[in-house]
């Protein structure tokens, strides 16, 4: 997978803390912070998930048929 620099700020004492963990972890502040952010996006994705599912159920949201939908497509 290709690595994409960015440049971010910290407040100081969030610093602190990720170095800190870092250390007591035995890895670098990059790892700590990719798998926080990995464990984040997780935890958005079941936020997300439980919005559309909520906007589904109140018919906001509508839903087709897979069947339908693959006919009107031509897939089979």
């Amino acid at each position: 997978m290709a690595v994409v620099k960015k440049l971010i700020s910290f407040e100081e004492g969030v610093a602190r803390e990720l170095e800190r963990v870092s250390k007591a972890l035995g890895t670098t502040q990059k790892d700590v912070i990719e798998r926080a952010l990995d464990f984040y996006f997780d935890h958005t994705d079941a936020i997300l998930a439980e919005k559309i599912s909520n906007e589904i159920r109140e018919g906001k949201v509508k839903v087709h048929d897979a069947d339908e939908v693959f006919k009107e497509l031509g897939v089979e």
